[in-house]
């Protein structure tokens, strides 16, 4: 298993060069890139210069996060999507970065499930169309919100086997299975190969539906089943890869260095007594 780290854990303050430098030193293997900043990063050097960085690095990029609202988008809005999926994709072929996380639209009004289901397995199937001419995968990112459209796992799942593509896949995140209760037994019966992606991240302990990302915790702090979750991955044969991604405000506000340092001791902890590194 590698470790992996997602920028949105130090997202407020940080940079990508400064995630990389500490990243780098505190011995990860792998990096999710947000896309704001990799745009923030190429104001003040090139692709080249990325490129290079990993070259000398242990490092590697692993995914670009994120695609969002890829759903029931007006014209305008859905050709953005499309300009930031090749940009992505451009830029993934020069740094070896070739997965993307797709993201699901909130609040979509009275569409019925198989409404939704059509909308995304449509979107998935074109957008997969564009980033297989670059080799690139989409990671398919239910949110366990009421409100976000694909908020449950086995709804997800659904869509991913419906759009039967080889590089569309889905993001399994610990947070979002928890908040909307998603069963463990859909992950039992899911094929490990179609799961691209594994954010881990605890959680404070309220009802199904009442979570936010801001009620985030470090892995072991707070009330998920992380164990059994673990190991069902280890049970169906998944181990490629685990990314700690945290959207906690408090976190933001701690020391960079701190943050990205604690991020590998907590999610090691925990990840270690099911999986070796």
């Amino acid at each position: 298993m590698k470790i992996c780290f997602n920028q949105a854990t130090t997202m407020k303050n940080s940079t990508l060069e400064k995630d990389l430098e500490y990243c780098e030193k505190y011995g990860y293997d792998l990096i999710e890139i947000r896309l704001d900043k990799l745009q923030d990063y190429l104001t003040r050097n090139t692709i080249i210069d990325l490129a290079d960085f990993f070259k000398k690095n242990k490092i590697k990029p692993f995914a670009f996060n994120a695609l969002e609202f890829i759903t029931f988008r007006d014209e305008k809005g859905y050709q953005e999507i499309l300009d930031n999926l090749k940009f992505l994709c451009e830029a993934g072929n020069v740094i070896h970065c070739k997965k993307i996380v797709v993201v699901p639209t909130f609040d979509v009004g009275g569409y019925t499930k198989q409404e939704i289901k059509d909308e995304s397995v449509k979107r998935l199937t074109e957008l997969a169309e564009i980033a297989k001419e670059y080799e690139v995968k989409l990671a398919f990112e239910f949110v366990g919100y009421p409100n976000c459209s694909v908020n449950r796992f086995d709804q997800a799942y659904e869509i991913v086997k419906t759009t039967d593509l080889d590089n569309v896949g889905i993001v399994l995140d610990c947070f979002h299975f928890h908040a909307m209760g998603s069963n463990l037994e859909d992950l039992k019966k899911a094929d490990a190969k179609k799961i691209f992606i594994f954010h881990i991240d605890d959680g404070e302990d309220l009802p199904v539906g009442a979570s936010r990302d801001d009620k985030r915790l470090w892995p072991g702090d707070g009330a998920i089943d992380l164990d059994q979750i673990l190991l069902t991955l280890k049970e169906i044969g998944y181990d490629e890869m685990v990314s700690v991604e945290l959207f906690r405000p408090e976190y933001w506000d701690w020391d960079i260095e701190e943050t990205i340092k604690t991020g590998k001791e907590k999610t090691l902890n925990v990840v270690s007594k099911y999986f070796e590194f």
